[in-house]
Order: C-alpha cells, then sequence, then structure tokens
C-alpha cells in the first residue's frame, strides 16, 4: 500500500471501524466492538475502500477475510490507533488488554490446555473459556464471539486459519477386573470377536470414537447397542475404571489412570487411532497481544503433549 494513493483524506473514524472488524473478523461483533449498527460499519466500510481504490474484505458466508490491503493498512494502524484510543480514554495510559476468548472440548481444556496457560495469567491475561462441539465453536469464531478454538476437525473456508496443535491417541482400556475376564487367546488372535457382546461405554449414542477404533485396527464395522452413554470422556474414563465395560479413550486423558493401574490398555496396536486437533483463529489476526500470547503459549506446550 505505501505507493497506493488515496482519492481523498481518510477518515478516522472509517480507520476505527476497519480496524475493529479486522481485529473481530465480522461485521457483526465488529459493530459492537465500536458500538455502531451493522450498516453503519458496512457503509464506512464501502466508502473507506472507495476513497483507497481497493477492496480490504472478502465477504464470506460467515464473516469477512481480510485481502493483503487490508493486513498491510491494518498493521500499520494498529499502533496509532490503539494510542489515540488510549489518550481518548482520558487516562494516557495504554488501554487494558481485553480477556481472551477461547473455546474447545472439555476434556482437552481440562488435561492440556488450562494448565498451559496457567502461568499466563500471572502476566496479566484474562480468560474466558467455553466448551463444545467444534462446528458450533467454529461458527462462534467466525462470527466474532471467540478469539480461538481448539477443534477435531480442520476448519473449512478463507475466514479461519488452523494450525495442527496435538494428534490425539485413542487407545481402547478397562479395568483389569474386566479384561482379566476375557479369553486371552481369543483376544490374541481375533480381538473383535472376543469383545464382541461386552458391555461398551460411549461419549455418544452412535459410537463415534469406539467405531472409529473398530473400524481402523480390527478392519469391521461396529454394530452394537452401547451399555452405558455419557457425553463426557472424563466420566467415561471412570466408568469404564470402576468395570462398567470397554470403551476408546484419548491417552492423554488416561494416562494417570493407566500408570497406576486403574486402568488397562486392551490392546497395543502398531498403528493406533490418531486425531489431530487444531488451534483455529480468523484469518488477519491474532492482532491482540494476548491473543497471540494465548496462540503462542499453547504452540510450545504442544511439543510435550
Amino acid at each position: 500500500m505505501s505507493d497506493q494513493k488515496a482519492d481523498g483524506p481518510l477518515d478516522l473514524g472509517q480507520l476505527r471501524t476497519f480496524l475493529a472488524v479486522y481485529r473481530a473478523g465480522s461485521l457483526t461483533a465488529g459493530a459492537r466492538l465500536v458500538g455502531l449498527a451493522q450498516p453503519t460499519v458496512t457503509a464506512q466500510l464501502r466508502a473507506l475502500e472507495t476513497t483507497l481504490g481497493r477492496r480490504l474484505f472478502e465477504r464470506l458466508p460467515r464473516g469477512v477475510a481480510p485481502t493483503a490491503v487490508a493486513d498491510e493498512l491494518a498493521a500499520r494502524l494498529a499502533g496509532p490507533m490503539d494510542a489515540l484510543e488510549a489518550i481518548a480514554g482520558g487516562s494516557g495510559a495504554a488501554a487494558p488488554e481485553p480477556p481472551v476468548h477461547l473455546g474447545g472440548p472439555a476434556e482437552a481444556l481440562t488435561f492440556l490446555v488450562l494448565p498451559a496457560l496457567a502461568p499466563l495469567l500471572e502476566d496479566g491475561v484474562r480468560l474466558r473459556v467455553v466448551t463444545g462441539l467444534a462446528d458450533d465453536l467454529l461458527a462462534g469464531l467466525r462470527d466474532g464471539v471467540h478469539d480461538l478454538v481448539l477443534a477435531a476437525v480442520r476448519p473449512r473456508g478463507r475466514s479461519l486459519r488452523a494450525t495442527p496443535l496435538l494428534d490425539e491417541e485413542f487407545v481402547l482400556v478397562a479395568s483389569a477386573r474386566r479384561l482379566a475376564g476375557l479369553d486371552a487367546e481369543a483376544l490374541a488372535t481375533d480381538p473383535a470377536a472376543a469383545l464382541a457382546g461386552q458391555p461398551l461405554v460411549a461419549y455418544a449414542e452412535d459410537l463415534p470414537i469406539l467405531r472409529r477404533y473398530w473400524r481402523h485396527v480390527f478392519g469391521v464395522r461396529l454394530s452394537a447397542d452401547p451399555a452405558l452413554v455419557v457425553p463426557d470422556l472424563r466420566a467415561v474414563a471412570g466408568a469404564v475404571a470402576a468395570g462398567a465395560g470397554f470403551s476408546v479413550l484419548p491417552r492423554y486423558l488416561c494416562a494417570d489412570r493407566l500408570a497406576d493401574g486403574t486402568l488397562v490398555a486392551v490392546l497395543e496396536p502398531a498403528d493406533p487411532p490418531i486425531n489431530t486437533v487444531y488451534l483455529a483463529r480468523r484469518a488477519g489476526g491474532p492482532v491482540h497481544p494476548h491473543v497471540a500470547a494465548v496462540s503462542e503459549a499453547l504452540l510450545r506446550a504442544s511439543a510435550a503433549w
């Protein structure tokens, strides 16, 4: 943009609106940040694009994706505009960073993410964490509700960017008592047949994790009616440890129980099922320093997961 000539003076209000939308990743969220109605925000962005003679955003079904021109303009504006906002606030000091809104699956947040982020709180980082299903969380990310989302599905579309964060390894587990009740020879020769009719503990009625394990490891389609369904893998682990049946869990979630013998790995296949978890953010961000700090802390911690 350094060689781009605007046709007229740039309006500070339009620039402020542009930066809010750029940071939020959507017109709706940007409008909330600047306290304007969405039609006003749309009109200001169109006026700024007319003045610059360049498109700043690609309109997507959900949210917006910044162009290269927008990336460069935002990089030039961020520091000066934040300084102006601080002065306009009357203190002359830097405005406090807003909380970082983070979403993800409850289990990964509990066992991995929040322990890795705890030290950031001493540096003034504030977190607002929600749990939920990947599709719902990613939709909220596109709409500017969240800043970062952990998802076990790779986001589609240009409005989000995703970085592989973690490979979940899945392990078939049972209590020692349950495993002792199986025919060891049958389990070694035909594990799917040996497990047929055994009670299964599942995360959902359609056995998504169990079905994937059966298909990947045994090469067969699992058709069974679970004995227990509970939509929390932590509860699944507790029920299996108590002898309720067999299940498949991420290794990180049951590592302590495997170490102390509360749970036992039924099999240790050479090629266990793996599920990649991604760290997703809106395209063009993160801009806020604390969002960047959270993202960097998770990427550093992931090397040990």
